[in-house]
């Protein structure tokens, strides 16, 4: 895989660990490789997490008078 696992959208990286559970659950995975596909497939985890997290935030954030977003501001923002 060239591009950068961070760089995929959520389908792409969500496709590509249910790939990569699919090919650990087979059994014929020498060591290394799942050892590798398993470090890969963390990665991949918390880059759907933090599109889900992004997503989460700006629909809660989404103000029903005009159908725009707010800007978010974080703890760290406000001091």
């Amino acid at each position: 895989m060239t591009e950068k696992k961070t760089d995929l959208s959520f389908e792409e990286a969500l496709e590509r660990l249910e790939t990569l559970i699919e090919s650990m659950e087979s059994g014929d995975t020498p060591l290394d490789e799942l050892v590798a596909k398993f470090e890969e497939g963390s990665t991949l985890l918390k880059t759907c997490r933090k599109k889900l997290t992004a997503a989460e935030l700006k629909i809660e954030k989404l103000n029903p008078e005009n159908g725009e977003t707010d800007a978010f501001e974080s703890e760290s923002d406000r001091n």
